[in-house]
């Protein structure tokens, strides 16, 4: 029997005398279930999505891929997007980044993703997962190397392609292991070795924004459809690679040779490769393979008859300032003169999609003329569109265009009617159902809104309503929000912390609410020592606020919201702290790097090693200890880390409640029965399996309440509902924030 079933067991003898028999009604002796709705908190885009694709034959079939939150297909009926890749769990959290995608155009069924989220050597080895049923299952093919969806060039492509005259060859470009070519659907792969060696050389190498070299290569394939006929592999494709000098090849014998196309330009990487359907190809250039670095670049016609390359660029690089490159370019199925281009990276005027209805010799700016609908996603309104890294003009309808931004999707439905230059070109945000944030912190509060968030890259909400998008906090703007925390007995005080990019004037990088978290104000000042962000808490009476900024040496209290500050005695320099939720006296700390734990009576102003350790921290990205003080019992406070399990700490005593393989993030919520204890909400392994477990008897017992369909890479914060018996929050890693509750 394992040990927290036998703990569970000698509690039911122990405690039947007492008559506290709810406590073990059900009793079980591995973990079960308990079935879960879940649902998005939504919030409406929030992160880049890295490609678009059409079915080319299948009308209102279209896929998304994103760079850490998986892959999506566009449900028309419903007008909503419906995530492909939830069922993936943490040991394969790597694959929830979307390297390229591929469909093929003779089989509306088929899709292929290459998944495979970061190239460094913690990071797992990519795969190929294969669909015949749209997405709705994956098969799956796993690769000798890495990939890189959520690093530099991932909005390029696409770097898998699927012959479209015989849907059984696939090709694939990988970023530091050359070609790779599949004859049986993708199920197998084989190195294409006469390959040219610029596909892995360092010049198909880049450095992002903080100057970390990172690995390419191949950025797309594009076969030459009108080079073969059905049943037999297509002569002749292209393969782009991330590099300056000779970087398009062609392939006339179905990729066994390859050769640079001649007259090709040779000063910046192509990103693109687009027909278009009159026997021209349009590639879009950057110096930088982008989303992070591109300072100039072009657009460029190939016509291959001719072997003719054009310069098309719709603008001028700027006299003075920065320049911008060109991040996609899109071609009408139906008139192949008409075309949509996007800047990237442009700062001047703006980021902009310009219009061509001649082939490329003249160009309109459509921004100017635009009207965007920020309805589905009010928070949109204070966002710019960005990183517009895909453009797609839908195969069955010409009005219907849509481009990617850094924060999502804009369509629109009217691409002809405004060619007239004076009616509006109307855009809708067509991000419904595809939420890709990266949420740093969770709290449910006593009172008021029953979640509130902090938010990688768009600092948090007040949710008010959970399944309806809403504006960001009204106050300063933090870029990252990292850490909030509410009152324990003055739920409407609230704090919260993050950072500020590109701080120029000294933006306080901390915030207080006196109404829920409607409204904000910022500290009067930071801590005299640290960088911002970091960890914050609040005492149960509002009064008292103790900060522990990044790279502080310790913590600050305040008790005036950043007037005046003073250290916190007694406390190592790694620690963090909570606030006990009843008692404004009590605080208590564990030290992140020691798992050494500290208490304070004196309302934090000081504390005491306890003596006693609660783990350390594990290798494990973004695990360590956590403290949970109960929400109605002074003086009790409930532990997880990844070596410990679950403890509670109560009268003095530290107690092991259940130990389990990983133990990565804890929440309380409110109990399922009067007199009960809180109920128990972990996200971690048990008995092997990864998954969102709860237990209602102090971690005796442990139930599992995500399932198989529903994993959603690898849950690390997690909070209950200390209103809602039963309801759980937690945060992905690029699915955004769910909520769930007992079917």
């Amino acid at each position: 029997m394992p040990r927290a079933c036998q703990t569970f067991a000698d509690a039911c003898r122990s405690l039947a005398w007492l008559g506290l028999l709810w406590l073990c009604a059900v009793p079980a002796w591995a973990v079960d279930a308990v079935p879960y709705q879940w649902r998005s908190v939504a919030i409406g885009g929030g992160g880049f999505v890295s490609g678009l694709l059409f079915h080319p034959t299948e009308p209102g079939l279209l896929y998304a891929r994103t760079d850490v939150g998986g892959a999506y297909r566009w449900d028309d009926a419903q007008q909503r997007w419906i995530a492909l890749t939830d069922w993936i769990g943490a040991e394969d959290e790597n694959l929830m980044g979307i390297d390229g995608m591929a469909v093929d155009p003779n089989d509306p069924d088929a899709l292929y993703l290459a998944a495979g989220t970061y190239m460094h050597e913690r990071a797992g080895n990519a795969a190929i997962l294969r669909s015949h049923d749209r997405g709705r299952t994956f098969a799956r093919t796993d690769l000798p190397f890495k990939l890189g969806g959520n690093e530099l060039g991932r909005g390029n492509g696409e770097r898998i392609a699927v012959d479209p005259h015989d849907g059984r060859i696939l090709f694939l470009g990988s970023r530091d292991s050359g070609l790779w070519r599949s004859t049986d659907r993708g199920e197998s792969w084989q190195r294409v070795a006469a390959f040219p060696e610029a596909a892995t050389a360092p010049g198909s190498r880049a450095r992002n924004h903080v100057g970390h070299e990172q690995k390419i290569g191949i950025v797309f394939i594009a076969f030459d459809a009108a080079s073969g006929q059905p049943g037999r592999a297509t002569p002749r494709l292209y393969a782009g690679v991330s590099t300056t000098g000779q970087s398009v090849f062609v392939s006339e014998d179905g990729g066994a040779h390859w050769q640079p196309v001649p007259g090709q330009p040779t000063r910046f990487r192509p990103s693109h490769m687009v027909p278009g359907g009159d026997g021209s190809w349009y590639l879009t250039y950057g110096d930088e393979p982008g989303p992070d670095l591109m300072a100039n670049g072009a657009l460029w016609k190939y016509q291959p008859r001719s072997g003719r390359w054009t310069d098309i660029s719709p603008a001028p690089q700027p006299a003075q300032g920065p320049g911008f490159g060109w991040g996609a370019v899109a071609v009408d199925p139906h008139d192949p003169r008409v075309l949509l281009a996007s800047t990237f990276r442009r700062y001047s005027p703006r980021d902009d999609l310009f219009r061509s209805l001649d082939g490329g010799s003249t160009w309109r700016p459509l921004f100017d003329q635009s009207e965007f609908d920020h309805s589905l996603a009010p928070w949109t309104v204070q966002a710019t569109p960005h990183w517009m890294a895909s453009v797609v003009i839908d195969p069955h309808d010409s009005d219907h265009a849509l481009f990617v931004t850094g924060y999502g999707i804009w369509a629109s439905r009217n691409l002809g009617a405004a060619d007239d230059g004076h009616t509006p070109l109307q855009w809708w945000f067509q991000d419904a159902g595809l939420e890709e944030t990266v949420p740093l912190d969770l709290h449910s509060p006593m009172a008021g809104a029953h979640l509130l968030s902090a938010l990688g890259d768009i600092d948090g909400f007040r949710h008010d309503d959970l399944d309806r998008a809403q504006m960001q906090y009204d106050g300063p703007r933090l870029t990252n929000g990292e850490s909030i925390d509410a009152a324990g007995q003055q739920p409407q005080v609230v704090v919260r912390s993050g950072t500020v990019r590109n701080r120029r004037h000294n933006e306080i990088r901390a915030q207080f609410s006196r109404d829920g978290g409607a409204h904000w104000q910022a500290f009067a000042s930071e801590p005299p020592q640290g960088e911002g962000a970091g960890h914050l808490a609040i005492a149960a009476d509002g009064r008292r606020v103790i900060w522990a900024p990044v790279n502080a040496q310790g913590a600050w209290a305040t008790d005036d919201f950043g007037a005046h500050w003073q250290a916190v005695r007694g406390v190592p320099a790694t620690i963090l702290i909570e606030a006990d939720r009843v008692d404004p006296r009590r605080w208590y700390g564990v030290d992140a790097a020691t798992g050494d734990f500290f208490t304070s009576t004196d309302g934090g102003a000081s504390f005491t090693d306890t003596g006693l350790q609660v783990g350390t921290p594990s290798r494990v990205e973004r695990t360590r200890p956590q403290l949970r003080p109960d929400p109605w019992r002074a003086g009790v406070v409930y532990l997880a880390s990844p070596q410990a399990g679950v403890q509670r700490w109560q009268d003095g005593q530290l107690r092991t409640l259940a130990t389990m393989e990983e133990a990565r993030a804890l929440g309380l919520g409110a109990p399922l029965a009067a007199g009960a204890p809180p109920v128990l909400y972990l996200a971690g392994r048990i008995d092997g399996l990864s998954g969102v477990f709860r237990s209602t008897d102090e971690g005796a017992h442990w139930q599992r309440i995500d399932d198989d369909a529903h994993r959603f890479g690898r849950p690390y914060a997690i909070t209950g509902d200390p209103r809602l018996p039963g309801r759980v929050y937690f945060a992905t890693g690029g699915r955004g924030i769910f909520y769930g509750d007992p079917r």
